[in-house]
């Protein structure tokens, strides 16, 4: 005869049973900085590139009067 560690009313419940021993609350936050991170260096390089652009665009016109 087999042995099941079934409590109260665990059996009839259609979620399985989990229990959470450790959660790591920095991963999140990390994640999300990285992401922050991510976003600003690409604005960054974006106004970097569109700045460029202008130079090589109207620096002739502008260097020439």
């Amino acid at each position: 005869m087999s042995q099941h560690n079934i409590v109260g009313s665990e059996a009839f419940n259609r979620s399985p049973f989990v229990i959470i021993r450790s959660v790591r609350t920095g991963g999140m936050r990390r994640r999300q900085t990285r992401t922050a991170f991510a976003f600003v260096a690409g604005a960054a390089a974006a106004l970097v590139g569109g700045v460029v652009a202008a130079v090589l665009a109207f620096g002739p016109g502008l260097a020439g009067g």
